[in-house]
């Protein structure tokens, strides 16, 4: 028997399917990434790594079904295998940022005065950066590698989630439960943690979905200039760095499919992030 909760979130998610039919494709095309991040070991036909200098430039065929690179490795095994490292890279990236920006954001609100101040024009100092101008600082500054790059695309991204998460908390400041916990007795650190940041959930989540795409196509672009993931792990913005423009003729699938792979990525985190914040935003939520 299906309990009663599992029937209500299954119409929940057959009414955000009919409401936000874009949203759920995006929310499909993610779960088909994750799966195959996940089952990457058993479905890639072969290994990501393994050289073959006797099937290099092949063409897409019945072996390799979207062709080999320049070493002979199969495309097909690189682009599942690459799915993992932009997953891990754009998560652990985009939850380190939304998680400092919110807590950013709702100390701003919360204390105000001098420490919003001086906080705000940090942010603002930090925000007038384009992000990949900051990323490649930060990188050019740490030096490459996976935790390198997770560090610097989240460095960009946490202003911009501290200035959203705070604009949702300068309601919450004022709030009865807020003050009734101050006069009680509760120090700053516990009201903040325990009262207002779980009331900022709804934006929290839009901005973290928001932040998978660009993550995901900051780290494609590091890895293209070379400052991020390094050979020979598989990285959909390695592929492309190694698609160089002598190749493009002779290989053009070479740098076909790592970018069809990279837009449907970000595209599909955008319009499920667009339809998430449409479905818990009150103001825009469809009666």
């Amino acid at each position: 028997m299906i309990s009663f909760r599992a029937r209500r979130q299954c119409q929940a998610v057959r009414r955000f399917a009919q409401r936000r039919p874009l949203g759920a494709v995006g929310a499909a095309i993610v779960m088909l990434m994750a799966l195959a991040a996940l089952l990457a070991e058993i479905i890639a036909p072969f290994d990501p790594l393994q050289n073959n200098y006797g099937a290099m430039f092949h063409a897409p065929g019945a072996t390799h079904w979207l062709g080999t690179d320049s070493f002979g490795r199969d495309v097909l095994s690189r682009l599942l295998y690459g799915s993992r490292t932009a997953l891990w890279v754009g998560f652990s990236s985009s939850f380190f940022a939304t998680t400092v920006g919110a807590v950013l954001g709702v100390t701003c609100a919360y204390f105000g005065g001098k420490v919003d101040l001086v906080l705000q024009r940090l942010l603002d100092i930090l925000i007038s950066f384009p992000l990949i101008v900051l990323a490649l600082v930060v990188v050019a500054l740490l030096g490459s590698g996976i935790w390198n790059v997770i560090v610097a695309i989240a460095i960009p991204m946490i202003p911009r989630a501290a200035l959203v998460v705070r604009s949702s908390s300068l309601a919450l400041r004022q709030m009865l439960f807020v003050e009734a916990a101050l006069t009680l007795g509760a120090g700053h650190a516990r009201v903040i943690l325990r009262h207002m940041l779980p009331n900022v959930v709804a934006p929290y989540l839009i901005i973290l979905t928001a932040f998978l795409g660009q993550a995901i196509l900051l780290e494609a672009s590091l890895s293209f200039l070379g400052l991020g993931v390094a050979e020979p792990t598989a990285a959909w913005g390695l592929m492309l760095r190694g698609a160089a423009v002598d190749f493009a003729e002779r290989a053009p699938w070479m740098a076909l499919f790592p970018g069809l792979a990279i837009s449907l990525a970000v595209f599909a985190f955008n319009v499920f992030g667009d339809s998430l914040r449409d479905a818990l935003d009150p103001k825009l939520r469809v009666l």
